[in-house]
């Protein structure tokens, strides 16, 4: 390994994390021994693979992760590779809580982040379910047959949009919350704007 490839961003975010400092300068130190670019995206430190992300290492409240972006792609022959929710299609984290588990773990970390670098040279894509492939909630098909400018309105919407109101709609469970999920965001969605606009 080679100081050239350590990004100053990288050193600043180190120097001043109060959590999971030893288990992330852990972490950067096995990455970068597999020959990745160290880079600093979305606050966090980002490692590529000619401008390709391979992983990136982030911290949570009860546990710090390597984060593969295309994680579903990979074999997971140790089955330590986790889904962060239901509804996230491609990533995976492998989870830690102590550094020692890392250091147990650091060959088969390696072989990992060599597998996602050869996903990314082979040009592999996740298959990402399309959000016409969720279901409406009854509630919403209820609206949009009474009001036929709901619907327009909603099918303006790019995909993922579409696709975040469909999941935060249906995540009610009563049919109650569900109806006044879809009032409150009905003039959003007449406005061409998503969920977080």
């Amino acid at each position: 390994m080679t100081d050239r490839r350590m990004n100053s961003k990288v050193d600043e975010f180190l120097s001043k994390a109060k959590k999971w400092r030893a288990e992330y300068e852990k972490l950067r130190m096995i990455v970068l021994d597999c020959g990745l670019t160290e880079e600093f995206k979305w606050m966090r430190p980002c490692y590529t693979f000619e401008k390709k992300n391979i992983v990136l290492i982030h911290g949570f409240k009860e546990y710090c992760a390597l984060l593969f972006p295309k994680g579903a792609l990979l074999q997971d022959t140790h089955g330590i590779l986790t889904q962060q929710t239901e509804h996230v299609q491609a990533a995976r984290q492998i989870r830690f809580t102590h550094v020692q588990e890392i250091t147990e773990l650091e060959n088969t970390l390696k072989a990992y982040i060599y597998e996602a670098i050869k996903v990314e040279k082979a040009g592999l894509e996740v298959n990402f379910k399309k959000h016409t492939e969720y279901a409406l909630p009854e509630e919403l098909q209820n609206k949009f047959d009474a009001m036929p400018a709901l619907k327009t309105a909603f099918e303006a919407l790019t995909p993922g949009r579409q696709r975040a109101y469909i999941l935060y709609f249906s995540s009610a469970k009563k049919s109650q919350t569900r109806e006044s999920r879809i009032e409150k965001y009905m003039q959003q969605i007449l406005n061409g704007k998503g969920l977080n606009d």
